[in-house]
Order: C-alpha cells, then sequence, then structure tokens
C-alpha cells in the first residue's frame, strides 16, 4: 500500500459535477469540473438525466487525477456532498432510471402539497419530520413518479424498483451498480425526503404511508462520516481500484461541516444556483416557528447528530444567470460586478426572484418574481445592482427569523459559494446585515467538508481540532451602513416581497 496523501471529494451539484483533490492541509491539489444539462419539459419543472451526471462524474474523477498527476492508490477515501431533494427511482437490476431526476427546483408537486396540508395548515408534519410540506423536498416527488409513472410503480410492487437523491445514485453507481453497489444515504440527505423522523434519525412509518412510498425503495440511512465505509469504489470504475467511500454530507450541511461550524450558534452562508444560511444548534433539534427548516447539521460516526436551523432561498446565483442568458444583459456572470459598481445605489428598484415562488421564511409556491420601482432615470447598471442585492436581501428575511427563533444574534458570518467573488455583494451583505461577513482562504467548503468527513471517517484526519487549524480567514468585509439607511432599503424590499404574494390564483 502506498503513501495516502488525498481525499478525494465529489461535488456534485445543480448545474455540474466536480472532483476535487485535497491535501492533508485542506487544500486543493487538483480539480476538474464538467457542466450537465437542465431540462425544462414545462413551466416549474426542472429535469436531470441521471446517467449523464454519472458520465459526467466519472469524467472529472479522471481528468482530475490526470491533472493531478496523481495515483487513485494515494487516495485515502471519497467523500460525497451532492444537490439535496433531488429525486430519482431506478432499476436496481440494470441502473436504469425509471424517469429523469426530479430537481430540487421543480414546483409540478404543488397540487400534491396541497391535497396532504391538513386543513390547510402546511406545518401539519413538521413536529415529525422539522419541514413544512413544500414542493422542495423529495418525497413529494417520489409521490409523483409513482403516480405517472406506471412502469416504476410496477416495479416498486415488485421490488425492482428503489429510490435515492443524488449522494445515493453516485454512492451505488461508484461501488459496483447492478453489481452489488450499497443502497445507502446519509442523514442530511435523508432529512429532507419529508420522510426520515427528524428525533429517532429512523425512516417514518407513517410519512411513508402519507407519501405513498414503498418500504422496500429506501435507502439505509447512516451517519454522514462512517467508519464503517458506505462500501468501496470498484476496480472496473473510474478510480480503477478499490478506495472506501467512506463521507456524504448534503451540500449545504457540507459547507457547514467544511466551514468549521463545530461549535452551536456558529452560522454560514452558501451563495450558490440557490442561498442558503445554515445555524448549528447543537444536538437537540430546535423547531422553527419562523419558517425556517430543522434539519440534521451533521452525524460523526456513533456520536449524536448535531442539528442545524436551515434558512433556503431558491433563486441566488441563477438570477445573475437569467440576467445573462434570458436577457442578454451582460456575456458572462462576472462582468454584472463591473456594471455594479457604476452605480452607487439600486436608484430605488428592488428585483424579487420568486421565479418558482418563495422559499424560507415565506414558503409562498405561488408567489411569482417581480421588478419594482422602476423609473425613466433606471439604467441596465441599476438592474445588475439589483440582481446582486437580491441575494442579499434575501440573506436579511432568514437570519432575522434565525434570530427570533434561536435567540442566537449574530455578529459574524461565514461565507463560501461561487457569488463570494462578488466584492460588491459582500460588502453589501455586511452593511446591510451589519455583521462581519468572513471569506475563508478556501471557498471550496462543500467539496472541502465532504472531503473532512471522509477523511475523519478513515483516521486520515484525526479530529474536530485537526480540522478547524485548517481554517484560514481570507477576507473579512466590515459593515459601515448607517441605522438610518439600512432600515429605509430593507423597508423597500420587504414592500416588493409582499407585492410577489400569492401572484398565480
Amino acid at each position: 500500500m502506498g503513501e495516502k496523501k488525498y481525499v478525494g471529494s465529489i461535488d456534485q451539484g445543480t448545474t455540474s459535477s466536480r472532483f476535487i483533490l485535497f491535501d492533508k492541509g485542506g487544500q486543493i491539489v487538483a480539480s476538474h469540473q464538467l457542466e450537465h444539462k437542465q431540462y425544462f419539459p414545462r413551466a416549474g419543472w426542472v429535469e436531470h438525466d441521471p446517467l449523464e451526471i454519472w458520465d459526467r462524474t466519472q469524467d472529472v474523477i479522471k481528468e482530475t487525477l490526470k491533472k493531478a498527476g496523481a495515483k487513485a492508490e494515494e487516495i485515502a477515501s471519497i467523500g460525497i456532498t451532492n444537490q439535496r431533494e433531488t429525486t430519482i427511482v431506478w432499476d436496481k437490476n440494470t441502473g436504469k432510471p425509471y424517469y429523469n431526476a426530479i430537481v430540487w427546483q421543480d414546483t409540478r408537486t404543488s397540487k400534491t402539497i396541497e391535497e396532504l396540508a391538513e386543513n390547510g395548515d402546511k406545518d401539519c408534519f413538521r413536529e415529525k419530520v422539522g419541514l413544512p410540506l413544500a414542493t422542495y423536498f423529495a418525497g413529494p416527488k417520489i409521490k409523483w413518479i409513482m403516480d405517472n409513472v406506471p412502469e416504476a410503480k410496477a416495479a416498486a410492487e415488485k421490488g425492482d424498483a428503489i429510490f435515492g437523491t443524488i449522494d445515493t445514485w453516485v454512492v451505488w453507481c461508484l461501488t459496483g451498480g447492478p453489481k452489488g453497489g450499497s443502497h445507502i444515504t446519509d442523514v442530511t440527505n435523508a432529512a429532507r425526503t419529508m420522510m426520515m423522523n427528524i428525533n429517532t434519525l429512523e425512516w417514518d412509518t407513517d410519512m411513508m404511508k402519507v407519501m405513498e412510498v414503498n418500504p422496500s425503495m429506501l435507502p439505509e440511512i447512516r451517519p454522514s462520516s462512517d467508519p464503517s465505509f458506505f462500501g468501496y469504489t470498484t476496480e472496473d470504475g473510474p478510480f480503477g481500484t478499490k478506495i472506501p467511500v467512506a463521507g456524504i454530507l448534503g451540500d449545504q450541511q457540507a459547507a457547514l461541516f467544511g466551514q468549521t461550524c463545530y461549535t452551536p450558534g456558529e452560522a454560514k452562508s452558501t451563495y450558490g444556483t440557490g442561498g442558503f444560511l445554515l445555524l448549528n444548534t447543537g444536538e437537540e433539534p430546535v423547531q422553527s416557528k419562523h419558517g425556517l427548516l430543522t434539519t440534521v447539521g451533521f452525524k460523526i460516526g456513533d456520536q449524536p447528530a448535531v442539528y442545524a436551523l436551515e434558512g433556503s432561498i431558491a433563486v441566488a446565483g441563477s438570477l445573475v444567470q437569467w440576467f445573462r442568458d434570458n436577457l442578454k444583459m451582460i456575456n458572462d456572470a462576472p462582468e454584472i460586478n463591473d456594471l455594479a459598481d457604476q452605480v452607487e445605489d439600486n436608484g430605488g428598484i428592488y428585483i424579487v426572484p420568486a421565479f418558482s415562488g418563495l422559499f424560507a421564511p415565506h414558503w409562498n409556491s405561488s408567489a411569482r418574481g417581480i421588478i419594482a420601482g422602476l423609473t425613466h432615470y433606471i439604467t441596465k447598471a441599476h438592474m445588475a445592482r439589483a440582481v446582486l442585492e437580491a441575494t442579499a436581501y434575501q440573506v436579511v428575511d432568514l437570519v432575522e427569523a434565525m434570530e427570533k427563533d434561536s435567540e442566537v444574534h449574530l455578529n459574524d458570518l461565514k461565507v463560501d459559494g461561487g457569488m463570494v467573488a462578488s466584492e460588491m455583494l459582500m460588502k453589501f451583505q455586511s452593511d446591510i446585515l451589519n455583521v462581519n461577513v468572513i471569506r475563508p482562504e478556501v471557498t471550496e467548503t462543500t467539496a472541502l467538508g465532504a472531503a473532512y468527513a471522509a477523511g475523519l471517517a478513515v483516521g486520515f484526519w484525526k479530529d474536530l481540532e485537526d480540522l478547524k487549524k485548517n481554517w484560514k480567514v481570507g477576507k473579512v468585509w466590515k459593515p459601515e451602513m448607517t441605522a438610518v439607511k439600512r432600515e429605509k432599503l430593507i423597508h423597500g424590499w420587504k414592500k416588493a416581497v409582499q407585492r410577489t404574494i400569492d401572484w398565480v390564483d
């Protein structure tokens, strides 16, 4: 056995797949990334091809190893982090999906949600699963496949159809697929199905009945960092050798873990396709009364689970893509910063990107996006600024809800994700929240979190203290805005949000 120099992390996101090799210091050795196709068969429907995702995953693994000049034998273990809630049902004997993956942003289950809400109460299952009824989660998506794909339903009754979120699909493929692949998930991903009991961390019989899901379809729930491993990569797979797969964390929990938010009260905000704020609440689940999600933050081996409160924003970075691709206002994403810097403020306009309804803390699936406050004065530079500010304002809504629920007042916010490259956005986020915004040296904290979970499981890193030593500050933004200006801007935002609610009859 050669010396183990690296931990590998598969980061399977909403728009792309990546593989990153990390060294002992938590630094990136090499990485490769490939996009996959987004399918929009109808308004509000979003799908991916699971077979394309698996192809891309294999390609990025091979390419990263080539770039690093590394041998697969030098990798101690593999971690996986993934877009959460995205739902696949496939044939366990052939590996063929019965339908495309239904993506977390997809809203086709809105009618199901209305039907399941007891007397219109979307919080009727919150005590059990920590979540409101929403199109976001995996359970209703499985129900949709069972109701609309006869072949899948027949196979489920025979015990041939199995379900997984993307982590489960990737692990199954990596560890042999139809030839004995592991059918597992971790607590963080299971917490997003509406079928795992948030207190016992086991599949809930009542919730399976509500979603009409056959228990034989569900993967085994395991810790996020598992010393007994989820299985080994196969010799005919992309690594060409056996490596333990030992860490799984849903992408936002992986970022919490990679940002080393191991103490109750520590929070991180990720600015990706969507936006996600997570606060570590310790070993007891905190039920939200202000529209947040109660979720599992992480679980290491047989230690107690650590819980988190989460605020989810459906549209963050994808608003910049919309500005680029649909409105053709810019040619590439980074250009938005130069455009936004041409003006001192938003000129009085607000963009509320409720493209598929509003997520936390509003949970209104019939809201739709608006641009409010337009006048002759407005230029595309003001629009660019309002696009970036929209993400910061949505985070303000989440922080307000979080402070009410947890009674923890934020002084610092650790940030990560693609949009943290925008200096304007980070400065505005600090000003509008009135907190220090801290960007770490390594901003790929999602992939890093999955690597940490996998490395801990095999002893590549000793303990959480070991990981904390790796975390280093990259840059800090401090608030400078006056309270009067801050209140005025937030008032305008809240007024704009109200205009979007219940737009669709």
